[in-house]
């Protein structure tokens, strides 16, 4: 009965337009993350560019949170809705925390595990746009969308790696030396493992939508 009913409601389908839209501010986000990691002369308009990345998904994680509680029927749960563009925010915000470390112990240095862990979160930022793109129309594309799940989680398990690596070739680098320049670097290289983390999150938050509603 109560498929029935829920059948017959209208769905706020724009939702998924803006789970994409916060999405597109991740690959931007991640993108302006890789070039602060270049450093040099565009390290702070790359800062400033995340900021406003951050600014924008915060806007449309209101809207989202708004849409949630003004509508009665939404495409599924509406706690996997607010759970999703939490997650989905939680990533870029996590740049954020990146970017503002870097400002404020004046990096203008990075390490080329640092630089390669970059990549890999364009590529999972990449790969989440394509699976929120994916939701609207999650039977078709369930098999699409368990890849997608599985390949964030092996490019996770590459990015420990390189999290490892790094805070190992600080530690051999600086250990008689400038203690302070190691602590730094380990900080950065802890925040990009998190902003990694964060994709995961939003990956297996996918996942369990798919699960409960395919």
């Amino acid at each position: 009965m109560l498929g029935w009913f829920q059948a017959l409601m209208p769905r706020e389908d724009r939702l998924f337009g803006l789970f994409r839209r916060h999405a597109m501010t991740l690959v931007a986000g991640a993108e302006s993350l890789r070039v602060l990691l270049n450093g040099g002369e565009g390290a702070p308009e790359a800062c400033a560019a995340i900021a406003r990345h951050e600014d924008e998904a915060d806007a449309i994680t209101r809207e989202v949170l708004l849409a949630v509680r003004r509508n009665f029927i939404t495409p599924f749960d509406r706690s996997d809705v607010q759970d999703l563009v939490t997650s989905l925010d939680d990533a870029i915000d996590q740049m954020l925390k990146t970017a503002k470390t870097v400002t404020l112990f004046e990096v203008g240095r990075f390490e080329p595990r640092m630089r390669e862990m970059a990549d890999i979160i364009i590529h999972a930022a990449r790969l989440t746009l394509e699976a929120v793109e994916l939701l609207a129309a999650m039977r078709q594309n369930t098999a699409r969308l368990n890849a997608i799940a599985e390949e964030i989680a092996q490019i996770e398990e590459t990015a420990d790696r390189l999290y490892d690596e790094g805070r190992k070739a600080l530690f051999v680098e600086h250990r008689a030396s400038d203690a302070m320049e190691f602590i730094v670097g380990v900080d950065i290289y802890s925040h990009l493992e998190k902003v990694m983390d964060r994709f995961e999150d939003v990956a297996n938050q996918i996942s369990g939508i798919v699960i409960e509603n395919v």
